[in-house]
């Protein structure tokens, strides 16, 4: 008789569960989903094009009017954490982003994956402990000192050390993984202006560096820890195996780096980030404690080192394959330099811009904004929702659960940006005359540089590096891909390129062109 009646509790049980699932499952718009394994057999089929895929099914969900939001079941090990909620409107993205700011934190668990590498710093931090260090780096980033210091950093990195690689591998007919040199350079700028400490991972000989090897060792474990769930890396991290042991002896290069540095700036301040930093107090007015200023470091670091190398990647991939704009890019640089520099075409690169001639290049801002438009540097991000919610389209987002915005998807909707969506055309970013630019009227069409109180403060900063770096390749350089080559996406919370960018360079022949050209 036991053994009948639990048969039939089981059967019952198994019978509610899959009624509800049904019922439940009846109500997503998103991928078909299972009994236990939800829409994991959706998401791992499509891994390796995971954002393509999330577009796909937004873009499935219908037109604006239906605001292009979608649910993604995971096994039902938590009622409310086994739906995420995406979606790629404006509209829902203004919402999140900043009319119910307060209810979309990073949520703990994105903060308890991040807290051993970035601990409490401005980018794994929520309420007044992000707002005190915000409005110190709001202050700072403000600054023309911050500016002309990013200036000096990009350009000297640019003449002593990328211009002479690129020449070498030019004249030796060498190709050169572009994504790689510009993460090196990207990383040696941000270590500058963020604890006047450069590393030198863009020399000649391309070394290895203790430093960065741990740091990127120590992002890749961390963000190991969003893929599964908390327990298994939580045992791991006790049992110091795998992941976790990589994790915890890649921390301690960082943290012996970062003492360094700290402990330098200490003894000569300088004009660094760091530096004025240990100047400011936090929310009880005390000074900054050591632990707190190295986390604050790391995490600028964090944020300024791949974004840009990724972006200005997909750029030049871009650019190889539209001549026309190519043409137009080349033919602004050359009208400003020529105003600035003479009709001496050697004098135009024997320097890096300035940056009052780089905020003079219109068309090739708008065309690092498109390339961002299609290849966000940060595809998808994620809150956790602190209190039960609807978006502006009725979708319901119930307290404890997580939604996901996809800024890839963003750039991919013909109902936001028109039938030419996934052209590469910078003119869409330019005013009528084609001279000053104009981005969307709808800020929420474009959150690459994020929106709202997050918004990046470092946005200028990026288009400054970004600019120096495309001038300084393209006017010297033509590109070209390696036969063979396949550029395909790294599918990880930064849109890497999976091999990288490799490319043959021969040197550009330039002429002094019109001055209306600048305006062509």
């Amino acid at each position: 008789m036991d053994s009948i009646l639990l048969f039939f509790t089981i059967a019952a049980a198994t019978s509610a569960y899959l009624l509800w699932f049904y019922m439940l499952a009846r109500t997503l718009n998103g991928p078909k989903a299972w009994p236990l394994v939800g829409s994991l057999p959706h998401v791992f089929m499509n891994r390796r094009r995971f954002h393509d895929w999330i577009a796909g099914n937004l873009h499935a969900t219908g037109d604006a009017a239906t605001y292009q939001t979608s649910t993604i079941a995971i096994p039902f090990l938590a009622r409310k954490q086994g739906f995420y909620t995406v979606t790629c409107h404006p509209k829902n993205i203004e919402h999140i982003l900043r009319t119910r700011f307060d209810n979309y934190p990073k949520g703990p668990t994105w903060q308890t994956a991040f807290h051993d590498l970035l601990g409490q710093g401005i980018f794994n931090s929520d309420g007044e402990t992000w707002l005190i260090q915000r409005k110190t780096a709001a202050l700072e980033f403000t600054t023309r000192t911050l500016r002309q210091a990013m200036a000096r950093w990009v350009n000297r990195t640019i003449r002593t050390r990328l211009w002479i690689i690129l020449e070498k591998a030019a004249k030796d007919h060498t190709s050169v993984d572009l994504q790689d040199l510009l993460l090196r350079l990207t990383f040696d700028n941000i270590c500058g202006l963020t604890f006047g400490k450069d590393p030198e991972t863009l020399s000649p000989e391309l070394p290895e560096n203790p430093f960065a090897n741990a740091f990127d060792s120590a992002t890749e474990a961390t963000l190991q820890r969003l893929m599964y769930p908390g327990f298994l890396w939580r045992l791991k991290k006790i049992l110091d195996v795998g992941a976790e042991k990589r994790l915890k002896n890649s921390l301690q290069v960082v943290e012996n780096y970062m003492t360094e540095a700290l402990d330098a700036r200490k003894e000569t301040p300088s004009d660094d980030l760091l530096s004025r930093f240990m100047k400011k107090r936090d929310i009880d007015g005390n000074l900054f404690p050591s632990s707190v200023l190295k986390r604050i470091a790391l995490n600028f670091v964090l944020a300024g080192r791949d974004t840009s190398s990724v972006a200005l990647s997909w750029f030049f991939w871009l650019v190889m394959n539209t001549s026309r704009v190519e043409e137009k890019i080349i033919n602004e640089i050359s009208a400003v330099l020529q105003e600035t520099r003479g009709k001496d075409t050697q004098k135009w690169i024997e320097e890096p811009l300035t940056f009052d001639e780089a905020d003079r290049l219109v068309y090739l801002k708008a065309s690092l904004a498109e390339t961002l438009r299609l290849y966000p540097s940060v595809p998808e991000d994620f809150k956790y929702v602190v209190s039960d919610d609807v978006l502006p389209d009725g979708s319901k987002l119930p307290a404890g659960s997580t939604v996901t915005y996809s800024i890839y998807s963003v750039g991919r909707m013909k109902s936001i940006w028109g039938e030419d969506c996934m052209e590469f055309k910078p003119e869409r970013w330019l005013s009528a005359g084609g001279d000053r630019f104009e981005p969307p009227k709808d800020g929420y069409r474009f959150v690459a540089f994020n929106g709202g109180p997050r918004t990046c403060l470092g946005k200028d900063l990026a288009y400054l590096q970004m600019k120096s770096v495309a001038m300084a390749v393209l006017l010297r350089y033509q590109l070209s891909l390696v036969p063979g080559h396949r550029v395909e996406q790294k599918m990880s919370l930064t849109l890497f390129m999976k091999n990288g960018l490799k490319v043959y360079l021969k040197p550009r022949e330039l002429n002094a062109p019109p001055i209306a050209a600048v305006s062509a």
